[in-house]
């Protein structure tokens, strides 16, 4: 039994939340706190194993109590974030100090759309309770690059690509990738499963963090060395080619593997494109999405990798992929970004 405990300073939303989670058999909501105080001592008495944490409420911030709490006594935590620019911020702050996932507070009231919102919550906390947070000391905010390094490659036509999907955890595992790029590396296609409006805000985040020119794609962004391309939420990002450039193509065709967009329709795309000209990652995530693509792009000469168990939030897709033969390579997180580039200029010095 998955113990829950529900912290939202709405009363509506603390019944809301309650309601939905005790119809599933293996959670039980244990109590409801209206603010981070009251929280904290609710979780000396009650010992819950997966917290749900909205993200504005009175007298202490929930960026603020999560800091502590990873600190203190660090826990599973999923954020429940309003589904604005401020909360899409505040929110990747939150995955930064260690929160496991988020859900969007509903927006629907038809019994459909309350249906999928509570099949993805429950999924949610149940994913999370499996997670071991780590303590975080400080976990002090990254600081922004003022500058880019110049280089000669930066801004031209990218002869290869790089693809990178993931789902839950992705956020901070992709960071960790393009931190580890030159600003000349070859161009960078993503697909990470975000909601609209959040993809946005990560594509400004990578930009501000990494040293490379990372933006949410456009369609028909031509690729281009040291940039990076983030599907948006809810648009499946294809890759085509036109004349000497790769070229982002973006539609919002059926959902692949309940996602849009999916890594699946991304690394389908490059396969069929570059092929041996590119390089691909399946990094930490829920499900299977990412894995019959991978195996697509190993089969037609690229080079691939799954991320480990060890470094993984979730080990489900990169593990599906590895069950399936679609890895080349099982390496660590801080590992990739080094493989990646080192196989492309080994093949294509």
């Amino acid at each position: 039994m998955i113990r829950v405990l529900i912290v939202d300073d709405s009363a509506l939303m603390r019944g809301l939340l309650t309601e939905i989670l005790s119809t599933a058999p293996d959670i039980k909501v244990v109590g409801t706190a209206q603010d981070p105080y009251v929280a904290r001592e609710r979780i000396k008495a009650l010992d819950p194993d997966v917290l749900t944490l909205d993200v504005e409420m009175p007298r202490m911030d929930g960026l603020t109590f999560l800091r502590n709490l990873m600190r203190l006594r660090p826990m599973p935590v999923v954020m429940v974030s309003s589904l604005t620019e401020e909360g899409a911020e505040v929110t990747l702050q939150a995955l930064e100090l260690g929160a496991v996932d988020f859900v969007c507070k509903p927006k629907g009231n038809s019994a459909g759309e309350m249906g999928i919102y509570a099949e993805d919550l429950i999924e949610k906390v149940r994913l999370a309770a499996t997670v071991k947070p780590r303590a975080r000391v400080g976990a002090p905010a990254p600081q922004p690059l003022t500058h880019r390094q110049p280089s000669v490659g930066a801004g031209m036509p990218s002869a290869q690509l790089l693809a990178i999907g993931a789902s839950t955890g992705g956020t901070e595992a992709i960071k960790e990738v393009l931190l580890r790029l030159p600003p000349d590396a070859p161009g960078v296609v993503i697909a990470q499963h975000i909601p609209p409006g959040f993809s946005a805000a990560f594509a400004r985040r990578m930009h501000q963090q990494t040293g490379l020119n990372v933006k949410e794609a456009e369609d028909g962004d031509r690729i281009r060395r040291g940039h990076a391309y983030i599907a948006p939420g809810d648009r499946h990002l294809r890759i085509k080619r036109e004349g000497s450039y790769y070229v982002c193509q973006l539609d919002t065709s059926e959902p692949v593997n309940r996602h849009r967009p999916s890594v699946d329709v991304l690394f389908w795309s490059v396969a069929e494109v570059a092929g041996p000209k590119a390089a691909a990652a399946l990094l930490t995530g829920m499900g299977a999405d990412g894995a019959d693509g991978l195996k697509r792009l190993r089969e037609l000469g690229a080079y691939t990798i799954a991320q480990d168990e060890a470094t993984s939030v979730v080990w489900g897709m990169p593990g599906e992929a590895v069950k399936r033969g679609a890895a080349i390579e099982i390496l660590p997180l801080l590992a990739i970004a080094d493989a990646l580039l080192k196989d492309l200029e080994t093949r294509y010095p």
